[in-house]
């Protein structure tokens, strides 16, 4: 079977180096606080990862903060997976532990101690966070320690050429993609003038930014894009500013702060909710608005949709959920991870990485973590497909070719899905 040597940026895995490492210069999509910039990575730090038998997953995920919503389903993905692994008895060589960490947002610390805690307690791999801004607080907490961080929903651009020495993936495209599909959704509805508002984060702006580009790429404009500052509850100037430009369509790139946003735009002051565009920060079932308060308005959502199949195995380890999202991408991070440490026959972190980009490409296609795993046994080399997509990492950790769904709400403000676009990151 075959290991995959992997470099970034200079760095030297293997024994081999690699000067100035190619990077696609991708965009990335949730995030959640922060500042405009990336922090830069530290350096030095010693492995804690070590291999000892155990394949230790912890996540940091959201079960407060302003992406609240998001944590069901992304946990029980990871559950699901474990399930799955656990489930292959003898054939996976690793007994699996699971401790799960809460991730909150950028208005707390609770991130930054949830990551000391799982590298204190040993973890492998860490699924998370799903806010771009939040993981930024810990991945250098991670790289020093030699542990793998998978998120699932991060779609922030400086992710994909952060100096993170090649422990940071995701599951999840850049924003380069779902601005793309957003920019093109807005034109292609007959949006001339576009309005956006949009957190001042890496997450808002990275979105924005690439939103941008389509629309204009398309013929159109955006006359107004209005920032608003993480933790902000009042938005009557933003959305003053927004009306004053008389835009055909507006972008919200929000998060929680939606439930003050729609009130103030459609029911105060009367824009129409079918002129208003989501995007996977806030396309929720969750908001209690009046009925018809949403009816028309369009969202974008990283990710192939959970098919029916999939999420009535998800409503078994969680009978509650009621909104998918990023399930499917949190289970493939937990599966790739457990595939790579198998094909290493090594369940430490640095094994892990250095195996991922090769159990995603390049070899025999198989779809179970099963199938794959007999693979890897008879020395094999896979390519794994998830429920998510084709994954296929760059040596950035980027996936590089996604899916990114669309969807609109009905008068019950509720959203279904109308179609799904598959695009390459490459183009």
């Amino acid at each position: 079977m075959s290991v995959f040597t992997r470099t970034r940026a200079g760095k030297v895995y293997g024994g081999i180096a690699v000067i100035g490492a190619s990077a696609l210069f991708l965009a990335a999509c949730s995030g959640g606080g922060g500042s405009d910039a990336a922090p830069s990575a530290s350096s030095g730090g010693g492995a804690v990862s070590e291999s000892d038998g155990t394949f230790h997953v912890g996540t940091i995920l959201p079960a407060t903060g302003n992406l609240a919503f998001l944590g069901p389903p992304e946990v029980a993905g990871v559950k699901l997976a474990v399930q799955d692994i656990e489930a292959a008895g003898d054939a996976f060589p690793f007994t699996v532990e699971l401790t799960e960490r809460d991730s909150g947002d950028t208005t707390t610390d609770i991130a930054t101690q949830s990551a000391s805690e799982l590298v204190d307690a040993g973890a492998d791999v860490v699924i998370g966070a799903a806010s771009s801004g939040v993981s930024f607080t810990f991945v250098d907490q991670l790289v020093d320690a030699g542990v793998v961080q998978i998120s699932p929903a991060n779609t922030s651009p400086d992710f994909t050429d952060y100096a993170d020495d090649g422990y940071y993936w995701r599951t999840a495209p850049s924003d380069v993609l779902q601005g793309r599909v957003l920019g093109n959704l807005m034109t292609g509805d007959g949006a001339a003038n576009v309005g956006i508002i949009y957190i001042n984060d890496p997450y808002g702006i990275g979105l924005k930014d690439n939103a941008t580009t389509a629309i204009e790429a398309a013929g159109g404009e955006v006359s107004v894009a209005v920032p608003y500052n993480p933790g902000d509850t009042v938005f009557t100037s933003q959305v003053d500013e927004l009306l004053a430009a008389q835009p055909d369509a507006i972008a919200v790139i929000a998060f929680e702060e939606t439930s003050s946003i729609i009130p103030e735009l459609v029911n105060t002051q009367g824009y129409p909710g079918s002129q208003v565009y989501f995007v996977d920060g806030n396309l929720s079932n969750s908001y209690e608005f009046p009925e018809g308060t949403l009816e028309g308005g369009k969202g974008t959502l990283p990710g192939n949709p959970a098919d029916s199949d999939f999420q009535a195995r998800l409503l078994e380890v969680d009978p509650a959920l009621t909104d998918f999202s990023y399930a499917p991408e949190s289970y493939d991070a937990v599966i790739v991870a457990a595939l790579a440490a198998a094909q290493a026959g090594e369940d430490s972190g640095t094994a892990i990485r250095d195996n991922m980009q090769s159990v995603s490409e390049g070899g025999e296609k198989c779809t179970t973590f099963a199938d794959c795993l007999a693979l890897i046994n008879e020395g094999t080399d896979i390519d794994y497909d998830g429920v998510s997509g084709p994954i296929t990492f760059d040596e950035n950790g980027d996936p590089t070719e996604a899916y990114v769904g669309i969807y609109q709400y009905g008068a019950d403000n509720k959203y279904t899905l109308l179609n799904t676009e598959f695009g390459s990151l490459n183009e």
